[in-house]
């Protein structure tokens, strides 16, 4: 007699899912995590066209992954974005807003720039709105999935800094801080329809936006020694709750804050 046990199956056989600044880093991570659970992914890209093509080709090609360029800066974006990933396969289940920037440089307050602000806000909130809007009327215009009881998933993708701030990175944080009020708001507004809001909130993770900070000893040091692990996350660290939220296994989970950080957000 076998006293194996089955494995868990984290599937989203059948299921369509959008994800943002999907090329690289956490948004490659989750495009591949997305794939091997079973669904059908489009992921856009902004200007590293051979790279998302060859993430693409890796994940099934074009009948099971598309990669679209879409620059993300305004709420028109973010709805263009939408439309093209229903065009390519009908429908959309899972929204994963995961692009976003941080301009590496300190800047104080007293003298960042309007165009420094606009820009991040744009790209990180602007862009943010649109997808949303588009993703939940979509959403709402699909029928109940009979497996799941859900009409659809979304995932914002936040910081620490959202919740605790950022010296000198005051229009990351505060743009990151506002995903977290949207997740709330959309819980509120539209888990009576079926539809999950959550938001997943990384600490520091081992990417490229990253990269730079981590490569200086001083600034690495200073870093690490805020996380109680003692070291940076990986992507597949990041991109694992991600899917969690998006089965029937976050099925009680709405307008949650999932953090992802090494235990930093609870040591200031």
């Amino acid at each position: 007699m076998s006293h194996s046990l089955p494995g868990v199956p984290l599937s989203l056989n059948g299921r369509v899912a959008l994800i943002t600044g999907g090329s690289r880093g956490i948004g490659a991570a989750t495009v591949r995590l997305f794939r091997q659970a079973g669904a059908k992914v489009i992921f856009s890209y902004q200007s590293a066209k051979s790279t998302a093509e060859a993430l693409a080709a890796e994940c099934g090609g074009t009948e099971y992954c598309v990669a679209i360029q879409q620059d993300l800066a305004s709420a028109e974006d973010g709805r263009a974005l939408v439309a093209a990933a229903v065009a390519a396969f009908g429908r959309l289940d899972c929204l994963v807003v995961n692009h976003g920037i941080w301009p590496s440089h300190n800047a104080p307050i007293a003298t960042m720039s309007t165009e420094q602000w606009r820009n991040t806000l744009s790209v990180n909130l602007d862009s943010a709105f649109g997808l949303v809007q588009a993703g939940v009327a979509q959403m709402q215009a699909q029928p109940v999935s009979e497996v799941t009881s859900a009409r659809g998933h979304i995932v914002l993708v936040a910081s620490t800094a959202a919740q605790r701030g950022e010296a000198f990175h005051a229009d990351y944080a505060a743009s990151k801080g506002a995903m977290i009020s949207l997740t709330k708001s959309l819980s509120s507004e539209l888990a009576g329809e079926g539809i999950y809001c959550n938001c997943v909130a990384p600490g520091w993770v081992a990417t490229e936006m990253s990269q730079a900070a981590l490569n200086d000893p001083d600034t690495s040091k200073k870093i690490l020694s805020t996380i109680p692990l003692g070291r940076v996350g990986h992507v597949d660290e990041i991109a694992g709750p991600i899917l969690f939220l998006c089965t029937p296994f976050a099925g009680f989970c709405s307008g949650e804050i999932f953090n992802v950080n090494g235990g930093a957000v609870l040591v200031g």
